[in-house]
């Protein structure tokens, strides 16, 4: 399976109830077709760099999961007749996903404490490629 991400926007003038339909026909999207959500993070109103459909905030929502390849094909279809969403975009992650491996480890994440630390093994790759930068961009300041 691959995994996939995407995130769209839903018009703001929508109740917060509209907003939780169009979240779970998306889930129920993907799942129907074989897929497997791993990740739903509603990150409610923001203000949009410019405007779209004449609309300056947006609703976003960043859809995490895994399917075959045929799969972001029927959402992105789904995802442009529904007038309810502005715009949108999907991003493939990786070619080789376990769902099982990915979901557990998302869910961890979420209930971690600030105290607790994550181990290099229970890294995801996009935390592994950010604490390099991180720690390449440590160094210069360090070297400065």
């Amino acid at each position: 399976m691959r995994y996939y991400e995407t995130l769209y926007i839903i018009n703001p003038g929508l109740s917060e109830e509209d907003c939780k339909e169009v979240v779970t026909k998306f889930n129920d999207l993907v799942e129907k077709n074989g897929g497997v959500v791993t990740k739903v993070d509603e990150w409610g109103k923001k203000t949009l760099a410019y405007a779209i459909k004449k609309h300056d905030k947006g609703y976003y929502v960043l859809l995490q999961y895994c399917g075959e390849p045929g799969i972001t094909d029927r959402v992105k279809r789904d995802l442009k007749l529904d007038d309810r969403v502005l715009k949108y975009q999907t991003i493939k992650l990786s070619d080789h996903a376990d769902p099982e491996a990915i979901k557990p480890s998302s869910q961890k994440e979420e209930s971690k404490t600030g105290e607790e630390m994550t181990t290099p093994d229970e890294m995801s790759p996009e935390e592994e490629v950010k604490t390099e930068k991180d720690q390449e961009d440590e160094n210069a300041t360090i070297s400065e």
